[in-house]
């Protein structure tokens, strides 16, 4: 038995060996239940995995073909803790992962699982990590993109992203990653880039669709990408994670191994990243700077130190968002962006819309914002009751900063400090801002929160700004005024996700699973038979020659060119001691009649220990 032979069975045994300790572990929720531990909004994205119905036995087969591809390949390669991360995550070679079995592992890690139907929205994407719930694509990739999926799938997700997690310092910045990336502010271009890929990524797994059909959703997203503008948060963020979750090393530039999840997966990437011909560049903050093209090789890595070094450039990254910057700068990137962002006053107060109007007075400090359309109010990311985005339907607008005469920021004054200030209720009040914007009406109201005043309601109210124009009328009803004597954050989205949904709705749409049903049936017979003759021998029982042979012989008859069923066949015949010459040969007939798979057997029959056809 020749070496790379034994080192594949014994991968078979220690997947079985994974298997039976799998089953001392208690039960872990089912999707079911983590479904409904989720914030509502996050629901929508939760799949079904329906594991005997979605998975065939050819996709079992090509499963088993890209890890055992992958964890030879990777075995001196790839981030000490991935192969252990295999194992702690319940990942087998055998099999296309069940996602509640990888949960009763992943319980054990502090993580939890879900599979989506391919592309999620990036910002439910984001929270679901910081919540500590990896998102996983239920489909398995065609046979026809064995190396590289254009789409999300279970090989990449499952067995890219779930490995690396069991480094705890890694599980903590990929937490991190996803409640940062959450706030990061995002534009209609990335909403626009996002569709078209999804969409293409669709289209490239679609068997209906025509090359020429197929082509003009790759024009729309390169039409879009010639034309980017200026790079949002979120976009900058993005190419962080790709340049380390996705395509990261770690070690130095002249000794490095693979964590990321893209280069873990992928049979072509993971050989291509390590070679000569790709530039190592220590990671840094400027990777943010560094575009890419999902479509081609990558021609430069970035190469981390550690993964408690990707948290250091992530924070140094997060220093600079608008999250935490907050003031006049943060809320001009939010207007710009023309989507619903969320604005915090220094009294924690959460103002969340489309931000349209902002003044400024001549130091460049904000003075006043307006929003249009639906608007929610908030403290502490919670909404306050009354309101919500049906009471705010047109909009909401106030001043920002200094009450003149008093000295002290309003949202910290004390009964007897509006007292001296004649802040009355059921009065008329006059506010008189450093800016020059007043406020004049009827006191309704006053709403606290731990301690501070965030909002001033008032009827009857007319507000001006510093040469005397109207910014609110008394015909238009009654007035909420935000108190806040600054604006300390902005970020992306709604403050109260369960009460202002602003994510785009789940895309109805899906890709086709390998070849249309018509021609399925008969071809996963055969991969069937196959996978119960390995059942069979794994468990001792008799397989006669006889059927085996059969097997093979009606193979090659009917599905001459499936090279993934006669590659199998092949190793399968090496197991049972057969040395089947007949394999041999339709093998290498293969490799001349077929170019476009020679690698893929040649690679395959390497591992099986023969001289490449």
């Amino acid at each position: 038995m020749s070496r790379k032979l034994n080192f594949l069975l014994c991968t078979m045994c220690v997947a079985k060996d994974m298997s039976r300790e799998i089953d001392l572990i208690p039960a872990a929720l089912s999707q079911t239940d983590i479904r409904t531990q989720l914030p509502f909004h996050l629901r929508q994205f939760v799949a079904e995995q329906d594991y005997d119905k979605r998975y065939n036995a050819r996709d079992q087969a090509i499963w088993r073909y890209v890890l055992s591809q992958l964890v030879n390949h990777l075995k001196d390669k790839a981030h000490p803790v991935y192969f252990n991360g295999l194992k702690r995550t319940g990942i087998t070679l055998e099999k296309i992962p069940s996602i509640d079995e990888m949960n009763i592992c992943l319980k054990q890690l502090g993580w939890r699982a879900i599979v989506v139907d391919g592309f999620i929205p990036p910002q439910a994407f984001m929270e679901l990590q910081s919540l500590k719930v990896l998102a996983i694509a239920v489909d398995m990739r065609s046979i026809e993109h064995i190396d590289y999926t254009p789409a999300p799938d279970i090989i990449h997700e499952a067995a890219g992203h779930a490995p690396i997690i069991a480094d705890e310092e890694y599980a903590e910045y990929l937490q991190r990653f996803g409640a940062i990336g959450m706030k990061a502010i995002f534009n209609q271009w990335d909403v626009a880039v996002y569709e078209a890929v999804r969409s293409l990524s669709i289209a490239k797994e679609d068997y209906d669709l025509t090359n020429y059909e197929i082509v003009k959703f790759e024009d729309n997203l390169n039409e879009l990408l010639a034309s980017p503008g200026e790079p949002s948060e979120l976009a900058l963020l993005t190419r962080l994670h790709w340049w380390t979750v996705e395509y990261g090393l770690v070690g130095n530039v002249d000794d490095s191994g693979i964590f990321g999840a893209g280069l873990l997966s992928s049979l072509g990437e993971s050989r291509h990243c390590l070679s000569d011909s790709v530039l190592k560049l220590p990671l840094t903050v400027e990777a943010v700077l560094t575009s890419y093209d999902i479509t081609q090789e990558q021609p430069q890595l970035f190469v981390t130190k550690s993964c408690r070094h990707l948290t250091q450039i992530l924070e140094e990254y997060a220093a600079t968002m608008c999250y935490q910057k907050g003031g006049s700068s943060s809320l001009a990137s939010a207007m710009s962006c023309g989507v619903v962002t969320t604005t915090e006053y220094s009294s924690g107060l959460q103002v969340s819309g489309r931000l349209t109007r902002l003044m400024t007075n001549a130091l460049g400090g904000e003075i006043y914002i307006g929003t249009e359309g639906p608007t929610q109010l908030s403290v502490a990311c919670k909404e306050l009751e009354g309101h919500d985005t049906t009471y705010h339907s047109a909009g909401f607008g106030s001043p920002v900063g200094r009450i003149c005469n008093l000295m002290k920021p309003l949202e910290d004054a004390s009964e007897y400090d509006l007292q001296i200030m004649n802040i009355k209720r059921e009065q008329i009040v006059c506010l008189e801002f450093l800016s020059g914007v007043t406020v004049k009406g009827w006191l309704k109201g006053l709403t606290k929160e731990d301690g501070k005043i965030v909002l001033l309601s008032f009827e009857n109210c007319t507000v001006l700004d510093p040469k005397g124009d109207s910014l609110f009328d008394p015909k238009w009803g009654a007035y909420d005024m935000a108190v806040g004597e600054s604006i300390v954050s902005v970020f992306a989205g709604s403050a109260d996700r369960e009460k202002f949904d602003v994510f785009p709705p789940k895309p109805e749409e899906k890709k086709s699973v390998n070849r249309p049903a018509k021609e399925l049936p008969n071809e996963i017979k055969f991969y069937l038979e196959l996978r119960n003759f390995r059942n069979c021998l794994s468990n001792n029982e008799e397989v006669t020659r006889e059927e085996f042979m059969e097997l093979v012989q009606e193979s090659q008859k009917s599905h001459p060119a499936e090279w993934l069923l006669h590659l199998e066949l092949h190793e399968l015949s090496l197991s049972m001691k057969m040395h089947n010459e007949i394999t041999t040969l339709h093998l290498e007939s293969l490799c001349k009649t077929h170019q476009e798979f020679k690698h893929l057997i040649n690679q395959g029959l390497e591992l099986i220990g023969l001289e490449n056809a």
